[in-house]
């Protein structure tokens, strides 16, 4: 096979979780972008140019990933965004150790495809939590598209804010982190590592980051966060299928449809939903309060303007 002259390719690992029996991995193929570690001392014209070379990075379609797990090798391919998925079912954990998975890109074949890593978190339990991120968690103005395609482009994993009080929010409702938290946005795969990163440095709750799966590029890099949000929906019932057992808390915000995904998510799980938290941005109009109403039974839900409102309904109602 020829050697085909180009960029490093490699494999962004996004994904590997699962329950007792399954497992889901994630990942895309790209052709590389040379980039540092962002800092909080970078200024908006180096974050700019961090954006730039973020969005530089191509997809690579139709690529073939070989995917080793306990033992077993798998090659699929990828989507015409560079992105591919798998989900095992057979794979109980094995042995008492941590349980590695590995990619590797077959095709295009080049001089060097370094492999890739990632370990398996099993989630178990009776309770779990799934958030929104964009104005849930990061300021992120999402309902401005000049003020969004800004913060975007002009910002970095350490000078992005978050909300007030989120962090404490999201300790109490996950006591401390022991309950599991999976995270669902139309942000696409491109700001995966910058969510990741976002996260850790402001102490919030780590867990699987579920991200749209379209390829943003610099021709379109201000689409992100915008467009059908109903892989929110389907991300969401995933989760329901692979953790049958559990009952979640669901958190979003009033500026894009979490209210409208989230009441379709309580109709179709009756008796899984504990509790809703809506944090308003602006608002809520009467019209759209009105229709929510007719859909389900809004003292599921719980619309707070702050995250110590959150708290205070979260103690009240013994959540916390």
């Amino acid at each position: 096979m020829a050697i085909v002259k180009q960029n490093k390719i490699i494999v962004e690992p996004f994904l590997a979780f699962g329950n007792e029996d399954e497992v889901f991995l994630k990942g895309r193929v790209i052709s590389a972008y040379n980039e540092k570690r962002p800092s909080s001392r970078n200024n908006w014209i180096k974050n700019i140019f961090a954006s730039i070379r973020r969005y530089s990075g191509s997809s690579v379609p139709s690529a073939k990933v070989e995917i080793t797990f306990q033992e077993k090798k798998y090659v699929i391919a990828t989507d015409e965004d560079g992105v591919f998925e798998l989900q095992l079912g057979d794979s109980r954990p094995k042995i008492e150790q941590n349980e590695i998975v590995t990619f590797k890109v077959l095709e295009p074949a080049t001089k060097k495809s370094p492999v890739a890593h990632l370990e398996v978190i099993r989630y178990s339990g009776d309770i779990g939590v799934i958030s929104d991120i964009d104005d849930t968690i990061i300021i992120s103005h999402s309902t401005d598209i000049g003020k969004k395609f800004w913060l975007s482009i002009s910002k970095n994993a350490f000078t992005r804010r978050p909300l007030p009080g989120v962090s404490e929010f999201y300790k109490k409702i996950t006591d401390e982190g022991l309950l599991p938290i999976f995270y669902v946005s139309s942000s696409d795969w491109s700001l995966f590592d910058l969510i990741k990163d976002f996260l850790h440095y402001r102490h919030i709750p780590d867990g699987p980051i579920l991200l749209k799966d379209k390829h943003i590029n610099l021709r379109n890099v201000w689409k992100s966060g915008g467009g059908d949000h109903q892989h929110k929906f389907d991300k969401i019932e995933l989760i329901f299928s692979m953790y049958p057992e559990m009952s979640f808390y669901l958190i979003g915000d009033s500026g894009q449809e979490d209210p409208e995904i989230y009441a379709e998510v309580l109709r179709n799980h009756p008796g899984r939903i504990k509790g809703v938290f809506i944090r308003l941005v602006g608002e809520l109009d009467e019209e759209r309060e009105k229709k929510l109403s007719s859909l389900i039974k809004m003292d599921h839900f719980h619309f707070v303007k702050t995250s110590d409102e959150a708290i205070a309904i979260a103690e009240k109602e013994m959540i916390i």
